[in-house]
């Protein structure tokens, strides 16, 4: 997760086709069972998030909701749900709101071959990317942190295909983890030149995200 603004032009819209006819914000997708819930305030801009982490049959989701207001002053309303296998290998993602008077509706998927598309465009060099990272919302970073399970010293890379509003897209974001203690990892985005120490929730949630995010009044 990094920090966005809101100076955008353009907001791609997905195809009718692909992943989200069959599976989207109403898709069934087995049982569900609510693990555990979350809410931040945002420190770098004006804005809130919350969101909550589903057990679906055999796979996981979150289920949150982000409002801020951007470096440019203008609001916005972002819904998201990312849906992960059994392994907490992330499968499939969908983004809808608004930002200002622009709509925004992001479809993201991952084949099983590894191959990341976004709204049914395929996007190359992301094979090596298990895990997705939204922009906006500090909820992601619980993806890497549960599938990594790592023990106490013990640090990994986890790179992830990074959702970038500002620029429409998907690109490959290296990210470094270290388990300092039960609750606590070092954290490095070398493209962000971005470092701190993050507090979390035992199911993962991260509550103390340094400049970016704290947990909400």
């Amino acid at each position: 997760m990094r920090r966005i603004g809101a100076a955008v032009t353009r907001w791609i819209l997905p195809s009718r086709g692909g992943h989200w006819c069959a599976g989207g914000f109403d898709a069934i997708i087995g049982p569900m069972q609510i693990v555990a819930t979350m809410f931040w305030r945002r420190l770098d801009l004006p804005g809130h998030d919350a969101c909550r982490l589903e057990k679906h049959g055999d796979g996981w989701q979150l289920d949150g909701a982000a409002v801020f207001r951007g470096e440019n002053g203008q609001p916005a309303r972002l819904d998201y749900r990312v849906h992960c296998d059994k392994a907490w290998h992330a499968k499939w993602a969908r983004v809808r709101g608004w930002a200002g008077s622009l709509p925004v509706d992001f479809a993201i998927a991952r084949a099983g071959n590894g191959e990341w598309s976004l709204n049914d465009q395929v996007v190359s060099g992301l094979a090596h990317c298990t895990d997705l990272d939204l922009g906006f919302t500090p909820a992601t970073n619980l993806l890497p942190l549960r599938r990594l399970n790592l023990r106490v010293s013990e640090s990994a890379e986890a790179p992830a295909a990074w959702l970038d509003l500002q620029d429409e897209g998907l690109s490959a974001l290296a990210q470094h983890y270290e388990r300092r203690s039960e609750l606590e990892y070092w954290y490095q985005s070398p493209r962000f030149d971005y470092e701190g120490l993050l507090l979390t929730t035992p199911d993962g949630f991260v509550t103390h995200y340094p400049t970016l995010w704290q947990p909400g009044d």
